[in-house]
């Protein structure tokens, strides 16, 4: 019989191949990163402008009080939690691209679970929205993969396409019966403020939903290197005929990842409305499925390494408006530093598989 000292021994290997994993991954994203803003530094200066103080601008508008670091913690937030799902199906080998749809899915569930099921008391309240943000995101992750499975129709085509649908029916909510009133833009009524997520920093907009996506992403973690199903997801990512042979149903492997997927990114969806805009706004989640793709990435799939990647993104995004307010650059930089990083994350991923094992 195995004593608990023997069992840590047996398992230390794997704890430790798991380690170096993540800070190899670490170390990749940020090479990536230093090499974006390099190249992005060299945009500058071919502007006319100094990057150095560009970048000064950038990093006060980031970091230059508790306000400002609690709204790039806020833009952290659903990036992270849609990240996550998105790591999980790529980790399967399940190129799932609608978070987008999925997270407007899930606003639109938070919203109307706020107005049309009022609750009087505060963590009931918020409990039931959340619970409808995530089985609205997981409701479109299986339309998309009812689709994909039934009718063989790729899943990259089938989740980009739903986006636009669950737009649509987001726009088409919100000038009809779930509108408000006489506003001037598409929006809904005030939310009840029973529905409100607490703040988690007082005297500061951070509400609790950054600490959601911390323990979502521990739970990750815990769900693919620690859980049978975990197992079957990473078999199933590096070799479809193993997991067949080993017995796996990859049809049920999809099923269940895009429905994690799909409830994760609903519940960013529901965090973002309850937490940040407390109502549905036309367009409030654009932008944020690709964003959490490029998490997902710059993570390289490892639960706990999306964190660290996850509010480089919210802090680069916070400090943007400060660059161009200050500088003049304009903040669209950001998108070409995020689109420099993941070609350089890829390009060092595709280097790393050819390496020699």
């Amino acid at each position: 019989m195995t004593t608990a000292a023997e069992g840590a021994r047996l398992q230390l290997p794997a704890l430790m191949q798991r380690v170096a994993l993540t800070q190899e991954s670490l170390i990749r994203a940020a090479l990536a990163v230093a090499a974006a803003l390099v190249c992005t530094a060299v945009l500058i200066a071919l502007s006319g402008k100094d990057p150095v103080i560009a970048y000064l601008a950038l990093f006060s508008g980031a970091f230059g009080s508790i306000d400002r670091v609690a709204f790039a913690l806020n833009k952290a937030t659903p990036y992270l939690l849609a990240g996550i799902g998105i790591a999980l199906c790529f980790r399967a080998k399940i190129i799932n691209i609608g978070g987008e749809g999925q997270i407007a899915i899930g606003g639109l569930g938070a919203t109307w679970a706020a107005l049309a099921l009022p609750v009087a008391h505060p963590t009931a309240a918020i409990a039931l929205a959340l619970a409808a943000a995530m089985a609205g995101g997981a409701l479109w992750a299986g339309v998309a993969t009812i689709i994909h499975l039934s009718r063989r129709v790729h899943e990259v085509l089938v989740t980009l396409l739903l986006n636009f649908i669950a737009l649509l029916i987001i726009g088409e909510a919100l000038h009809g019966s779930l509108g408000e009133v006489g506003a001037g833009f598409p929006q809904s009524p005030l939310l009840p403020a029973t529905a409100w997520l607490p703040k988690l920093w007082p005297r500061t907009p951070l509400h609790i939903g950054f600490a959601i996506a911390v323990v979502a992403a521990v739970g990750a973690y815990v769900l693919l290197w620690r859980t049978t199903f975990g197992f079957a997801i990473r078999v199933a990512g590096a070799s479809r005929p193993a997991a067949l042979y080993a017995g796996l149903s990859v049809p049920s492997i999809t099923i269940t990842v895009m429905l994690l997927a799909g409830a994760l990114a609903g519940l960013a969806g529901g965090v973002e409305v309850l937490g940040v805009h407390y109502r549905l706004i036309e367009g409030f989640s654009y932008g944020f499925g690709f964003n959490a793709v490029a998490i997902a990435l710059l993570g390289a799939l490892q639960p706990l390494a999306l964190i660290p990647a996850a509010l480089f993104l919210g802090f680069l995004e916070a400090g943007a408006l400060a660059m161009q307010r200050q500088v003049g650059v304009p903040s669209s930089l950001v998108a070409v530093i995020e689109g420099l990083t993941m070609l350089f994350i890829l390009a060092a991923m595709a280097s790393a598989e050819r390496k020699p094992q």
